[in-house]
Protein backbone atom coordinates (compact mmCIF):
# COMPACT_ATOMS: atom_id res chain seq x y z
CA UNK A 1 0.00 0.00 0.00
CA UNK A 2 1.32 3.71 -0.87
CA UNK A 3 2.21 5.45 2.13
CA UNK A 4 0.00 8.71 2.65
CA UNK A 5 0.56 11.58 4.82
CA UNK A 6 -2.63 12.28 5.03
CA UNK A 7 -3.93 9.07 6.44
CA UNK A 8 -2.11 9.81 10.23
CA UNK A 9 -4.60 13.01 9.82
CA UNK A 10 -7.47 10.64 9.19
CA UNK A 11 -6.49 7.97 11.75
CA UNK A 12 -6.25 10.67 14.62
CA UNK A 13 -9.22 12.44 13.57
CA UNK A 14 -11.35 8.89 13.76
CA UNK A 15 -9.37 8.39 17.28
CA UNK A 16 -10.05 11.37 18.75
CA UNK A 17 -13.92 12.26 20.09
CA UNK A 18 -14.11 15.27 17.32
CA UNK A 19 -17.70 15.12 16.69
CA UNK A 20 -17.36 17.22 13.60
CA UNK A 21 -17.79 15.55 10.51
CA UNK A 22 -14.58 15.31 8.30
CA UNK A 23 -14.89 15.85 4.55
CA UNK A 24 -11.90 14.60 2.81
CA UNK A 25 -11.94 16.81 -0.43
CA UNK A 26 -9.85 16.63 -3.63
CA UNK A 27 -9.53 16.12 -7.18
CA UNK A 28 -11.10 12.29 -9.13
CA UNK A 29 -8.48 10.01 -8.75
CA UNK A 30 -5.94 11.07 -6.21
CA UNK A 31 -6.79 7.97 -3.81
CA UNK A 32 -9.18 9.56 -1.10
CA UNK A 33 -11.92 6.68 -1.12
CA UNK A 34 -8.80 4.01 -0.90
CA UNK A 35 -7.21 5.65 2.63
CA UNK A 36 -10.93 6.58 4.33
CA UNK A 37 -12.07 2.74 3.83
CA UNK A 38 -8.52 1.39 4.69
CA UNK A 39 -7.52 3.87 7.57
CA UNK A 40 -11.90 2.97 8.69
CA UNK A 41 -11.80 -0.62 8.38
CA UNK A 42 -8.80 -0.81 10.57
CA UNK A 43 -9.81 1.40 13.29
CA UNK A 44 -14.09 0.36 13.31
CA UNK A 45 -15.39 -2.64 13.83
CA UNK A 46 -18.36 -1.75 11.67
CA UNK A 47 -17.32 0.55 8.75
CA UNK A 48 -20.64 1.56 5.86
CA UNK A 49 -19.36 2.72 2.55
CA UNK A 50 -21.52 4.26 0.28
CA UNK A 51 -20.93 5.83 -3.42
CA UNK A 52 -23.40 8.58 -4.56
CA UNK A 53 -21.79 9.02 -7.91
CA UNK A 54 -22.25 4.87 -8.24
CA UNK A 55 -25.32 4.80 -6.79
CA UNK A 56 -26.56 7.71 -9.04
CA UNK A 57 -25.91 5.48 -11.63
CA UNK A 58 -27.52 2.87 -10.41
CA UNK A 59 -30.43 2.41 -8.14
CA UNK A 60 -30.54 5.94 -7.25
CA UNK A 61 -31.71 4.62 -3.50
CA UNK A 62 -30.40 7.93 -1.93
CA UNK A 63 -30.99 10.05 -4.72
CA UNK A 64 -34.33 11.91 -3.31
CA UNK A 65 -33.42 11.82 0.01
CA UNK A 66 -34.24 14.98 2.36
CA UNK A 67 -34.08 13.97 5.81
CA UNK A 68 -32.18 12.14 8.26
CA UNK A 69 -35.06 9.32 9.24
CA UNK A 70 -35.59 8.67 5.07
CA UNK A 71 -31.49 8.02 5.29
CA UNK A 72 -31.20 6.11 7.98
CA UNK A 73 -33.99 3.97 6.50
CA UNK A 74 -32.08 3.70 2.85
CA UNK A 75 -28.79 2.80 4.89
CA UNK A 76 -30.50 0.21 6.74
CA UNK A 77 -31.73 -0.83 3.76
CA UNK A 78 -28.57 -2.17 2.29
CA UNK A 79 -26.44 -2.22 5.46
CA UNK A 80 -28.31 -3.51 8.27
CA UNK A 81 -26.09 -5.59 9.80
CA UNK A 82 -23.04 -3.48 9.97
CA UNK A 83 -24.73 -0.50 11.96
CA UNK A 84 -25.01 -0.62 15.64
CA UNK A 85 -23.69 2.15 18.13
CA UNK A 86 -21.60 5.73 17.45
CA UNK A 87 -19.08 4.29 19.42
CA UNK A 88 -18.40 1.38 16.67
CA UNK A 89 -19.95 2.36 13.67
CA UNK A 90 -18.53 4.67 11.08
CA UNK A 91 -20.34 5.61 7.97
CA UNK A 92 -18.60 6.60 4.97
CA UNK A 93 -20.14 8.67 2.16
CA UNK A 94 -17.92 8.98 -0.84
CA UNK A 95 -18.65 11.39 -3.44
CA UNK A 96 -21.33 13.58 -1.42
CA UNK A 97 -21.22 16.63 -4.02
CA UNK A 98 -23.54 14.12 -6.34
CA UNK A 99 -26.07 14.61 -3.85
CA UNK A 100 -25.49 18.52 -2.56
CA UNK A 101 -29.01 18.18 -0.03
CA UNK A 102 -26.31 15.84 2.44
CA UNK A 103 -23.82 18.70 2.75
CA UNK A 104 -27.09 20.16 4.75
CA UNK A 105 -28.13 17.34 6.33
CA UNK A 106 -24.49 16.63 7.77
CA UNK A 107 -25.26 18.87 10.63
CA UNK A 108 -28.16 17.23 11.60
CA UNK A 109 -26.60 13.59 11.81
CA UNK A 110 -23.84 15.22 13.60
CA UNK A 111 -26.12 15.94 16.22
CA UNK A 112 -28.57 13.05 16.62
CA UNK A 113 -25.01 11.15 16.81
CA UNK A 114 -26.85 7.90 15.67
CA UNK A 115 -23.01 7.12 14.04
CA UNK A 116 -20.13 7.97 13.53
CA UNK A 117 -19.64 9.79 9.73
CA UNK A 118 -16.96 10.89 7.70
CA UNK A 119 -17.06 11.88 3.83
CA UNK A 120 -14.98 12.80 0.90
CA UNK A 121 -15.86 14.98 -2.06
CA UNK A 122 -14.43 15.94 -5.81
CA UNK A 123 -16.43 19.10 -6.51
CA UNK A 124 -16.88 20.39 -3.50
CA UNK A 125 -16.11 23.87 -4.57
CA UNK A 126 -18.86 23.68 -6.96
CA UNK A 127 -21.48 22.03 -5.18
CA UNK A 128 -21.25 24.23 -1.82
CA UNK A 129 -21.99 27.09 -3.85
CA UNK A 130 -25.35 25.37 -4.90
CA UNK A 131 -26.13 24.44 -1.52
CA UNK A 132 -28.83 26.31 0.52
CA UNK A 133 -27.55 25.46 4.02
CA UNK A 134 -23.64 25.09 4.13
CA UNK A 135 -23.38 23.14 7.66
CA UNK A 136 -20.26 25.71 8.98
CA UNK A 137 -19.72 24.43 12.21
CA UNK A 138 -20.57 20.99 11.67
CA UNK A 139 -17.53 19.82 9.47
CA UNK A 140 -13.98 20.36 8.88
CA UNK A 141 -12.86 20.30 5.33
CA UNK A 142 -9.37 18.77 4.10
CA UNK A 143 -7.45 18.97 1.38
CA UNK A 144 -5.73 15.84 -0.31
CA UNK A 145 -3.58 15.98 -3.05
CA UNK A 146 -2.15 13.00 -5.44
CA UNK A 147 1.27 11.65 -4.04
CA UNK A 148 3.76 14.73 -3.63
CA UNK A 149 7.58 13.91 -4.00
CA UNK A 150 8.46 13.13 -0.69
CA UNK A 151 5.38 10.02 -0.90
CA UNK A 152 7.12 8.99 -4.01
CA UNK A 153 10.39 8.89 -2.67
CA UNK A 154 9.35 6.78 0.18
CA UNK A 155 7.04 4.26 -2.78
CA UNK A 156 10.42 3.94 -4.33
CA UNK A 157 12.17 2.34 -0.76
CA UNK A 158 13.38 5.68 0.71
CA UNK A 159 13.23 5.28 4.65
CA UNK A 160 12.72 7.70 6.96
CA UNK A 161 16.18 7.80 8.35
CA UNK A 162 17.14 8.79 4.31
CA UNK A 163 14.39 11.49 4.33
CA UNK A 164 15.14 12.53 7.43
CA UNK A 165 18.49 13.42 6.10
CA UNK A 166 17.31 14.78 3.10
CA UNK A 167 15.64 17.43 5.16
CA UNK A 168 18.24 18.25 7.32
CA UNK A 169 20.47 19.20 4.22
CA UNK A 170 17.44 21.09 3.32
CA UNK A 171 17.47 22.91 6.59
CA UNK A 172 21.10 23.44 7.55
CA UNK A 173 21.74 24.19 4.04
CA UNK A 174 24.57 21.77 3.60
CA UNK A 175 24.95 20.15 0.10
CA UNK A 176 24.03 16.35 -0.39
CA UNK A 177 26.89 13.98 -1.34
CA UNK A 178 27.21 13.59 -5.16
CA UNK A 179 25.90 9.94 -4.89
CA UNK A 180 22.64 10.96 -3.04
CA UNK A 181 21.88 13.64 -5.25
CA UNK A 182 22.09 11.55 -8.51
CA UNK A 183 19.82 9.06 -6.61
CA UNK A 184 17.10 11.61 -5.80
CA UNK A 185 17.46 13.73 -8.58
CA UNK A 186 16.91 10.24 -10.70
CA UNK A 187 13.62 9.58 -8.91
CA UNK A 188 12.86 13.29 -9.28
CA UNK A 189 13.05 13.04 -13.13
CA UNK A 190 10.91 9.68 -13.26
CA UNK A 191 8.27 11.90 -11.03
CA UNK A 192 8.26 14.28 -13.74
CA UNK A 193 7.13 11.34 -15.32
CA UNK A 194 4.97 9.44 -13.65
CA UNK A 195 3.59 11.83 -11.30
CA UNK A 196 1.65 11.11 -8.12
CA UNK A 197 -1.50 9.70 -9.84
CA UNK A 198 -1.38 6.50 -7.22
CA UNK A 199 -2.87 4.15 -9.81
CA UNK A 200 -0.02 5.55 -12.08
CA UNK A 201 2.47 4.91 -9.18
CA UNK A 202 1.55 1.79 -8.63
CA UNK A 203 1.66 0.42 -12.40
CA UNK A 204 5.54 2.02 -12.59
CA UNK A 205 6.06 0.53 -9.12
CA UNK A 206 5.05 -2.70 -10.33
CA UNK A 207 5.82 -3.01 -14.13
CA UNK A 208 8.30 -0.16 -14.93
CA UNK A 209 6.20 0.08 -18.51
CA UNK A 210 6.14 3.42 -19.63
CA UNK A 211 3.07 2.55 -22.18
CA UNK A 212 1.07 1.27 -19.08
CA UNK A 213 1.10 4.42 -16.99
CA UNK A 214 0.56 6.69 -20.48
CA UNK A 215 -2.57 4.79 -20.39
CA UNK A 216 -3.48 4.89 -16.88
CA UNK A 217 -2.60 8.89 -17.60
CA UNK A 218 -4.94 9.31 -20.36
CA UNK A 219 -7.68 7.58 -18.65
CA UNK A 220 -7.98 9.65 -15.73
CA UNK A 221 -7.79 13.50 -17.98
CA UNK A 222 -10.78 11.28 -20.19
CA UNK A 223 -11.99 10.95 -16.91
CA UNK A 224 -12.04 14.80 -16.02
CA UNK A 225 -13.46 15.83 -19.35
CA UNK A 226 -16.20 13.34 -18.73
CA UNK A 227 -16.97 15.39 -14.98
CA UNK A 228 -16.93 18.78 -17.32
CA UNK A 229 -20.10 17.61 -18.85
CA UNK A 230 -21.88 15.56 -16.05
CA UNK A 231 -21.51 19.03 -13.75
CA UNK A 232 -22.23 21.84 -16.14
CA UNK A 233 -25.53 22.12 -17.88
CA UNK A 234 -25.11 24.34 -20.39
CA UNK A 235 -23.32 22.54 -23.44
CA UNK A 236 -21.41 25.78 -24.96
CA UNK A 237 -19.26 26.25 -21.09
CA UNK A 238 -19.07 22.50 -21.35
CA UNK A 239 -17.20 22.76 -24.85
CA UNK A 240 -15.83 25.95 -23.46
CA UNK A 241 -14.02 23.92 -19.92
CA UNK A 242 -12.57 20.70 -22.02
CA UNK A 243 -11.12 23.36 -24.83
CA UNK A 244 -9.43 25.23 -21.92
CA UNK A 245 -8.24 22.28 -20.42
CA UNK A 246 -6.78 20.56 -23.36
CA UNK A 247 -4.59 24.13 -24.15
CA UNK A 248 -2.87 24.36 -20.91
CA UNK A 249 -0.31 21.63 -22.04
CA UNK A 250 0.77 23.77 -25.18
CA UNK A 251 0.29 26.85 -23.35
CA UNK A 252 2.40 26.06 -21.30
CA UNK A 253 5.21 25.31 -23.98
CA UNK A 254 4.38 29.48 -24.72
CA UNK A 255 6.85 31.82 -23.24
CA UNK A 256 4.16 33.18 -21.11
CA UNK A 257 2.75 29.99 -20.23
CA UNK A 258 -0.21 32.12 -19.38
CA UNK A 259 -3.95 30.99 -20.58
CA UNK A 260 -4.50 33.32 -23.79
CA UNK A 261 -8.46 33.92 -23.89
CA UNK A 262 -8.89 34.80 -27.32
CA UNK A 263 -7.46 31.36 -28.34
CA UNK A 264 -10.16 29.32 -26.87
CA UNK A 265 -12.86 29.85 -28.98
CA UNK A 266 -9.88 31.51 -31.69
CA UNK A 267 -11.83 34.78 -31.42
CA UNK A 268 -10.23 38.84 -31.71
CA UNK A 269 -11.09 40.89 -28.17
CA UNK A 270 -12.60 37.79 -26.31
CA UNK A 271 -12.54 38.87 -22.56
CA UNK A 272 -11.36 36.63 -19.38
CA UNK A 273 -15.08 37.85 -17.71
CA UNK A 274 -16.98 35.82 -20.53
CA UNK A 275 -15.69 32.52 -19.34
CA UNK A 276 -15.16 33.14 -15.14
CA UNK A 277 -17.19 30.06 -14.58
CA UNK A 278 -15.59 27.84 -16.84
CA UNK A 279 -12.28 29.26 -15.30
CA UNK A 280 -14.06 28.50 -11.76
CA UNK A 281 -15.08 24.55 -12.33
CA UNK A 282 -11.19 23.72 -13.22
CA UNK A 283 -10.03 25.40 -10.53
CA UNK A 284 -12.66 23.98 -8.06
CA UNK A 285 -12.87 20.95 -9.28
CA UNK A 286 -8.92 20.53 -8.20
CA UNK A 287 -7.83 18.94 -12.10
CA UNK A 288 -6.01 22.38 -12.85
CA UNK A 289 -4.43 24.65 -10.30
CA UNK A 290 -4.03 28.38 -10.78
CA UNK A 291 -1.58 30.88 -9.87
CA UNK A 292 -2.56 34.47 -10.24
CA UNK A 293 -0.17 37.85 -11.97
CA UNK A 294 0.67 40.09 -9.16
CA UNK A 295 2.55 43.33 -10.85
CA UNK A 296 3.07 45.19 -7.01
CA UNK A 297 3.74 42.46 -4.76
CA UNK A 298 3.17 42.85 -1.00
CA UNK A 299 2.34 40.87 2.07
CA UNK A 300 0.05 39.52 2.37
CA UNK A 301 0.03 38.67 -2.15
CA UNK A 302 -4.59 38.25 -2.16
CA UNK A 303 -4.83 41.90 -1.68
CA UNK A 304 -2.43 42.56 -4.69
CA UNK A 305 -4.42 39.47 -6.77
CA UNK A 306 -5.06 40.35 -10.56
CA UNK A 307 -7.68 38.37 -11.41
CA UNK A 308 -8.03 38.65 -15.14
CA UNK A 309 -4.62 37.20 -15.70
CA UNK A 310 -3.59 33.82 -14.59
CA UNK A 311 -1.66 30.94 -15.25
CA UNK A 312 -3.42 27.24 -15.25
CA UNK A 313 -1.53 24.16 -14.32
CA UNK A 314 -2.49 20.73 -14.58
CA UNK A 315 -3.19 18.89 -11.20
CA UNK A 316 -0.62 16.14 -11.82
CA UNK A 317 2.84 16.41 -13.74
CA UNK A 318 2.90 12.83 -14.70
CA UNK A 319 -0.41 14.04 -17.17
CA UNK A 320 1.39 17.15 -18.54
CA UNK A 321 4.29 15.14 -19.60
CA UNK A 322 2.20 12.36 -21.20
CA UNK A 323 0.62 15.13 -23.17
CA UNK A 324 4.42 16.58 -23.95
CA UNK A 325 6.22 13.60 -24.89
CA UNK A 326 3.90 10.51 -24.97
CA UNK A 327 6.20 7.41 -24.92
CA UNK A 328 9.44 9.32 -25.00
CA UNK A 329 11.18 9.19 -21.53
CA UNK A 330 14.73 11.04 -23.27
CA UNK A 331 13.80 14.29 -23.14
CA UNK A 332 13.12 14.18 -19.57
CA UNK A 333 15.53 11.04 -18.12
CA UNK A 334 18.93 12.64 -20.13
CA UNK A 335 18.09 16.07 -20.56
CA UNK A 336 18.08 16.71 -24.34
CA UNK A 337 19.87 20.09 -24.74
CA UNK A 338 17.40 20.89 -27.67
CA UNK A 339 14.26 20.29 -25.29
CA UNK A 340 13.24 23.08 -23.09
CA UNK A 341 11.95 21.11 -20.03
CA UNK A 342 10.83 24.41 -18.57
CA UNK A 343 6.71 23.55 -18.14
CA UNK A 344 7.36 20.22 -16.52
CA UNK A 345 9.92 21.37 -14.35
CA UNK A 346 7.35 24.63 -13.66
CA UNK A 347 4.42 22.05 -13.43
CA UNK A 348 5.60 20.05 -10.66
CA UNK A 349 6.97 23.25 -8.72
CA UNK A 350 3.36 24.22 -8.93
CA UNK A 351 1.93 21.03 -7.78
CA UNK A 352 4.63 21.10 -4.39
CA UNK A 353 3.61 24.43 -3.55
CA UNK A 354 0.08 24.05 -3.84
CA UNK A 355 0.07 20.96 -1.61
CA UNK A 356 1.68 23.19 0.89
CA UNK A 357 0.78 26.69 0.48
CA UNK A 358 -2.69 28.09 0.28
CA UNK A 359 -2.66 30.35 -2.76
CA UNK A 360 0.12 30.64 -5.77
CA UNK A 361 0.99 33.71 -7.42
CA UNK A 362 3.61 35.13 -10.35
CA UNK A 363 5.00 38.43 -10.96
CA UNK A 364 4.34 39.73 -14.11
CA UNK A 365 5.68 43.32 -14.43
CA UNK A 366 6.30 44.65 -18.09
CA UNK A 367 9.07 47.02 -17.21
CA UNK A 368 11.15 44.11 -14.48
CA UNK A 369 9.88 41.23 -16.29
CA UNK A 370 8.22 37.87 -14.70
CA UNK A 371 9.00 35.62 -12.07
CA UNK A 372 7.79 31.97 -11.79
CA UNK A 373 6.23 31.95 -8.48
CA UNK A 374 5.28 34.14 -5.80
CA UNK A 375 4.26 32.56 -1.84
CA UNK A 376 3.25 34.13 1.53
CA UNK A 377 6.09 33.52 3.68
CA UNK A 378 4.51 33.13 7.22
CA UNK A 379 8.02 33.56 9.09
CA UNK A 380 9.09 36.61 7.62
CA UNK A 381 5.30 38.26 7.13
CA UNK A 382 7.16 38.89 3.26
CA UNK A 383 6.75 37.68 0.24
CA UNK A 384 8.74 34.79 -0.99
CA UNK A 385 9.75 34.70 -4.83
CA UNK A 386 10.67 31.43 -6.38
CA UNK A 387 12.63 30.89 -9.87
CA UNK A 388 12.56 27.36 -10.92
CA UNK A 389 15.13 26.81 -13.80
CA UNK A 390 15.80 23.73 -15.88
CA UNK A 391 18.70 24.30 -17.87
CA UNK A 392 22.39 25.16 -16.97
CA UNK A 393 22.53 28.83 -16.63
CA UNK A 394 20.10 28.61 -13.44
CA UNK A 395 22.59 31.71 -12.30
CA UNK A 396 20.75 33.93 -14.73
CA UNK A 397 17.42 35.45 -13.68
CA UNK A 398 17.23 39.15 -14.18
CA UNK A 399 13.62 39.23 -13.62
CA UNK A 400 14.14 37.89 -9.96
CA UNK A 401 17.22 40.31 -9.56
CA UNK A 402 15.04 43.11 -10.61
CA UNK A 403 12.12 42.42 -8.45
CA UNK A 404 14.52 41.94 -5.14
CA UNK A 405 16.10 45.52 -5.85
CA UNK A 406 12.85 47.12 -5.48
CA UNK A 407 12.95 48.21 -1.79
CA UNK A 408 8.78 49.05 -1.63
CA UNK A 409 8.43 45.32 -2.14
CA UNK A 410 10.40 44.57 1.68
CA UNK A 411 11.33 41.07 0.27
CA UNK A 412 13.66 39.16 2.84
CA UNK A 413 14.87 36.48 0.60
CA UNK A 414 14.49 34.65 -2.59
CA UNK A 415 14.43 30.79 -4.10
CA UNK A 416 16.20 29.36 -7.16
CA UNK A 417 15.50 25.57 -7.94
CA UNK A 418 17.94 23.69 -10.62
CA UNK A 419 19.37 20.48 -11.35
CA UNK A 420 22.62 21.73 -9.70
CA UNK A 421 23.73 19.94 -6.35
CA UNK A 422 25.53 22.96 -4.54
CA UNK A 423 23.47 24.52 -2.13
CA UNK A 424 24.60 28.20 -2.18
CA UNK A 425 23.47 31.82 -0.97
CA UNK A 426 24.33 34.74 -3.28
CA UNK A 427 23.09 37.73 -1.17
CA UNK A 428 19.29 37.30 -0.90
CA UNK A 429 19.28 34.83 -3.43
CA UNK A 430 19.22 31.19 -2.52
CA UNK A 431 19.74 28.23 -4.44
CA UNK A 432 18.73 24.57 -3.98
CA UNK A 433 18.39 21.38 -5.52
CA UNK A 434 14.94 21.13 -7.49
CA UNK A 435 13.70 18.39 -5.47
CA UNK A 436 14.46 20.43 -1.82
CA UNK A 437 10.85 21.90 -3.11
CA UNK A 438 9.24 18.76 -0.98
CA UNK A 439 10.07 20.87 2.35
CA UNK A 440 9.48 24.22 0.69
CA UNK A 441 5.86 24.95 3.57
CA UNK A 442 3.97 27.56 5.73
CA UNK A 443 5.52 26.90 9.09
CA UNK A 444 2.56 26.74 11.81
CA UNK A 445 3.44 29.25 14.60
CA UNK A 446 4.92 27.58 17.81
CA UNK A 447 2.46 27.23 20.63
CA UNK A 448 3.64 29.97 22.68
CA UNK A 449 2.36 32.42 19.62
CA UNK A 450 -0.90 31.16 19.08
CA UNK A 451 -2.67 32.71 22.34
CA UNK A 452 -3.26 36.81 22.78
Amino acid sequence: MLYRKIRSYIEDYLRSNEDKILIIEGARQIGKSYIIRDAGKELYDNFVEINFVADDEGEKIFKNVHTTEEFYLKLSMIAGSKLDRYENTLVFIDEIQQYPQYLTMLKFLREERRYRFISSGSLLGIALKGTVSVPIGSVILKKMYQLDFEEFLVANGFGRVAIDHLRKSFETKDSLAQDVHDKVLGLFKRYLLVGGMPDAVNEYLETRNIVKVREIQEAIRVLYGIDASRYEEVAARKLHIRRIYDMIPSQMENKKKRIVVKDIQDRKGDRFSNYTEEFEYLISSGITIASYAISNPKFPLAESQQKNLLKLYMNDVGMLSSQLYQYNVQPVLNDISSINLGSVYESVVAQELKAHYNNLFYYDNKQKGEVDFLVDDISTMSVLPIEVKSGKDYAVHSALDNLMSVPDYHIVSSIVLSNEREIKQKGKVLYLPIYHVMFLENKMPGKDDLYF
